[in-house]
């Protein structure tokens, strides 16, 4: 009799070994060389045709579309041929749906651990990731049997066609993270976590494959089983900000970072990525160590990652792009011929002339009707005129009133207009820059964006460590400037500003050198600034000298610092 067993039920391994648990560091047989792989787009491509097995390993079965497996999973086709293994896309002929199939040797050296990685990863039933339906050994066969989602994209496919947005890189490595954390607290790990393996589906979900059940498939285990995982979910998020695999080597795809440069920044390979994001990517990438220039410590689990994004702002969807309707299209109505005798072909309809309004007895009574009545309201209007004008020029003010009102409106201040702020630049002044690249987010009218400084120990005064920060706005021409207004992230003692008019973007003095427009000080979360008088001149400069003191904000730490979310110049 043939052994059967499926995933619900006899999970231990019942060939007289020892028992095979859901620990992801045994996920491999004995015997294969237990070394981190790291797939480059040769294997890729290697991985779609037959590859020749080690000598003494089993050959792959040969076996062919159309071939059932327990009376019931049909082979349809054939996905991946590859190390004694193969993969196959199948139908359910019982339950009438597509799934799955992973297929090897009864023999083959890591049959054992392929079934008891299936097992355990079936027992998880987390909907996160792509469910084991079937795990059975039968005759001289190990078959897995998984989920077929036909409405998902492969992230190798997504990414194919472009980077993916933030907020869609942003729920990817928010899910992934969350779904792999509680893999590893049921002791489960994925260890082959490729662009291949995650799936997003029709609704925006992203769905796992593979997990335990790819890498004993193919050999691969790890002494660290939750920083390879970690390494992987982040080698993730940087190939979806950059397009690009963060190590030298092309993979799935994708092209590799130039040679003898080692790992750099996502915002430094593409411009615009999202820096928290680009910074939780080098969190997770740890490579021994090599991680951005800041002072948060790497992540080297999923939990911790999960806790790192937490701490970010949340990123917002985009906004949905409403096209505007198709011009109304003026179509000539064609009276039909319904109830009618259809003309004979060639011959042309006398056109009936419509009957004259109002000829009947009753038409010429309303006519005179309306007649009368706009008459009347003439006559009326025309008097009570008449008898205004008289009035007034017996009173003799009729020109009191409209000098009064001439001279109100000479005597009241005119409002201030808003000003366009064209461009704008940081002042490196005193030492290094604080956010260069997010400069635009001060006036792009989103309040979700900001600029913002670095940490600093000491404060809330930036001197004698630094004289201050700044941005200076071109305004486009000379304008007169009177009002500055700034929406500030962090409240507190204290924040101050003061506004100066310079002479170019860089400007060629110092602050002493430049004109003061006005300063102020808040404890709040915005600061207003007038001036005693307007100041004309093209580019203004936004100078900070006092910052407050915050806690840990996002990947930011505990000190000294302020953001700008929103600028707003009037005159």
């Amino acid at each position: 009799m043939a052994e059967r067993s499926t995933a619900a039920v006899d999970v231990a391994d019942t060939s007289g070994d020892e028992p095979l648990t859901a620990k992801a560091e045994q996920a491999t047989a004995d015997g294969v060389a237990q070394t981190r792989e790291r797939e480059t787009a040769a294997d890729e491509d290697a991985a779609e045709t037959e590859r020749p097995t080690s000598r003494g390993a089993p050959s792959a079965p040969e076996l062919h579309s159309g071939h059932k497996l327990a009376r019931r999973y049909r082979l349809e086709e054939c996905v991946t041929r590859l190390d004694g293994f193969s993969s196959w896309r199948a139908v359910d002929e019982k339950l009438r749906r597509a799934v799955g199939v992973h297929l090897l040797p009864a023999d083959h050296p890591r049959a054992r651990s392929v079934l008891a990685a299936a097992r355990s990863s079936a027992l998880l039933g987390d909907p996160r990731f792509v469910q084991v339906l079937d795990a059975v050994e039968e005759n001289d066969l190990v078959y897995v049997v998984h989920e077929w989602l036909p409405d998902a994209t492969e992230l190798t496919t997504l990414l194919a066609a472009s980077p993916l947005e933030p907020h869609d890189a942003y729920q990817l490595v928010s899910q992934v993270s969350q779904a792999m954390a509680a893999a590893h607290r049921e002791g489960l790990a994925h260890l082959r976590l490729t662009p291949s393996a995650v799936l997003r589906t029709s609704t925006g979900q992203y769905r796992i494959r593979g997990l335990a059940v790819n890498a004993a498939l193919r050999g691969i285990s790890s002494d660290t089983p939750q920083r390879t995982d970690t390494e992987a979910i982040g080698a993730l998020l940087y190939a979806s900000l950059t397009q690009r695999w963060p190590y030298e080597d092309d993979a799935y795809g994708l092209s590799g970072l130039p040679k003898d440069v080692g790992l750099i920044a996502p915002d430094q390979v593409r411009a615009g990525v999202h820096r928290g994001l680009s910074e939780l990517a080098m969190r997770a990438l740890v490579n021994d160590g090599a991680t951005a220039s800041r002072q948060d410590p790497p992540c080297t689990t999923p939990e911790e990652l999960v806790k790192a994004i937490g701490e970010m702002p949340r990123i917002r969807p985009p906004e949905p792009a409403f096209t505007a309707p198709p011009e109304y299209q003026r179509t000539t109505y064609q009276q039909g011929t319904y109830g009618r005798t259809a003309a004979h072909p060639g011959v042309t309809q006398p056109v009936q002339a419509p009957p004259a309004p109002l000829q009947s007895r009753t038409g010429k009574a309303l006519k005179w009707a309306v007649s009368a009545l706009l008459i009347a309201a003439l006559g009326l209007g025309s008097w009570q005129l008449a008898d205004a004008l008289m009035d007034r020029e017996k009173s003799g003010d009729s020109g009191s009133t409209t000098n009064t009102t001439g001279g109100n409106d000479k005597g009241q201040p005119k409002p201030a207009k808003p000003i366009a702020i064209k461009d704008a630049q940081e002042l490196p002044v005193g030492g290094s820059l604080q956010s260069p690249a997010n400069v635009d987010n001060t006036f792009d009218g989103d309040a979700s964006t900001l600029w913002r400084t670095k940490t600093f120990t000491d404060g809330p005064e930036l001197a004698p460590y630094k004289p201050g920060v700044g941005i200076v706005y071109d305004l486009g021409s000379e304008k007169d400037v009177s009002e500055a207004t700034a929406a500030l992230r962090y409240s507190g003692d204290h924040t101050t500003i003061s506004l100066y008019a310079t002479d170019s973007l860089t400007p060629s003095g110092g602050i002493e050198s430049m004109k003061k427009i006005g300063t102020a000080k808040t404890s709040g979360d915005s600061l207003q600034l007038k001036a005693k008088k307007p100041v004309k001149t093209r580019y203004v400069l936004l100078w900070m000298t006092a910052v407050p003191n915050s806690g840990p904000d996002s990947y930011y730490r505990a000190g000294y610092k302020q953001a700008i979310t929103d600028v707003k110049l009037k005159g």
